[in-house]
């Protein structure tokens, strides 16, 4: 039975919305000294070696896609980054784009002895069930899905509510025939990458949050079977405007570059995912949903500096703590001026107001969910 950890990764005081480098389908790795105040140090956890010399944390972060996609990728790279600034880790990162990379990167980061292997995504899911009790010395961490093993931590989020909160504001934008691109067809879109369950919740919040502006709204959605093709994600979106949407959500990782560019080819708008993209294509992003896979890594890895790391349990972050929210607004209304429509904002602050209050219920997807195993 899981120990449920509710907002056990929400940390006071940390960063906001972050954007990191490129890669590849190959293997890097980051060694960084660390400069830190002799405090956090302190905090440190250090193995001693045969020769009695001290050695830093060893962490390997596994990717089912690649870095540079200003997304979900880049996001938990943010995290592992600011815990080596931080803590002065050893880490290195695996890239892969197909289940043999997922497959043979995770048994690579076990062979290798890490103190810490994280899984990025729910991809490495049934690799992790499989191989994670033959590594039993090694600490594991899966985002966005649940792994029942004594070494494994599980984060996931409360998506559907970030998602029913961009549904609601979607649905009241494309009423706004005043707006350049928007026209009078009550239909909005949503282009996914992978055709995965937690794509799904990401969906159910999404049109719950749209009918309930709207009941009658008609909502496209399509998945482009890939997280690394922009090409395949503009060509989905500009089909959905072409079909009456006037605005679209990326929920693709790499491939969502290719969404946000249509919305600006086709003089439409769209909304961002994961990472603050609300600049990506600057007066066509309406807002972002941000989902905080940066605090997540990161404070999964201080957990094994400060061996306080949890196997076992599993941690679901909502809209109430800060896992998930839209950003604010702030760059689309710059460029819409005076046609820029408030009462979409004040909206969303109240529905996110009722939806911790419990008066909004989000539904989920089955198997997701705070009562999820």
């Amino acid at each position: 039975m899981k120990k449920k950890v509710l907002a056990m990764f929400l940390a006071v005081g940390m960063a906001a919305s972050l954007v990191a480098c490129g890669g590849s389908s190959t293997t890097t790795e980051t060694k960084q000294e660390a400069k830190t105040e002799e405090k956090t140090e302190s905090k440190a956890e250090e193995k001693s070696g045969d020769s009695g010399e001290k050695s830093k944390i060893r962490v390997c972060v596994a990717y089912s896609g690649n870095l540079g996609d200003k997304s979900y990728n880049d996001s938990c790279n943010e995290g592992s980054q600011k815990a080596v600034a931080d803590f002065g880790i050893e880490l290195k990162n695996l890239e892969g784009t197909t289940p043999d990379e997922w497959k043979a990167n995770l048994l690579s980061a076990c062979e290798d002895g890490y103190d810490l292997v994280i899984c990025s995504s729910s991809n490495f899911q049934e690799y992790l069930q499989e191989y994670a009790p033959e590594y039993p010395d090694v600490k594991f961490a899966i985002i966005d899905t649940t792994v029942d093993a004594p070494n494994v931590q599980s984060i996931s989020f409360a998506q559907n509510q970030g998602s029913f909160l961009a549904g609601a504001a979607a649905a009241m934008f494309t009423e706004k025939t005043d707006i350049d691109g928007v026209n009078g067809d009550a239909i909005i879109g949503w282009v996914g990458g992978m055709d995965i369950p937690v794509l799904h919740d990401f969906y159910v919040g999404y049109e719950q949050g749209a009918k309930y502006i709207n009941p009658d709204i008609q909502i496209l959605q399509a998945f482009a079977g890939t997280w690394n093709d922009p090409l395949k994600g503009k060509e989905l979106t500009l089909a959905q405007y072409e079909q009456g949407a006037d605005i679209v959500m990326n929920v693709a990782s790499g491939t969502g570059s290719g969404i946000l560019e249509a919305a600006t080819d086709a003089g439409k708008y769209a909304i961002g995912v994961d990472l603050n993209q609300d600049n990506d294509q600057p007066g066509h992003v309406l807002t972002s949903m941000v989902k905080r896979v940066d605090t997540a890594c990161y404070l999964t890895i201080k957990s094994v500096v400060e061996d306080t790391f949890q196997g076992g349990s599993t941690s679901y972050l909502t809209v109430a703590d800060g896992g998930v929210s839209l950003t604010d607004f702030a760059v689309i209304k710059e460029a819409l001026g005076d046609k820029f429509p408030q009462d979409i904002v004040d909206k969303v602050a109240e529905l996110e107001k009722k939806i911790v209050s419990g008066e909004i219920v989000v539904d989920n997807y089955e198997g997701f969910g705070p009562s999820a195993k």
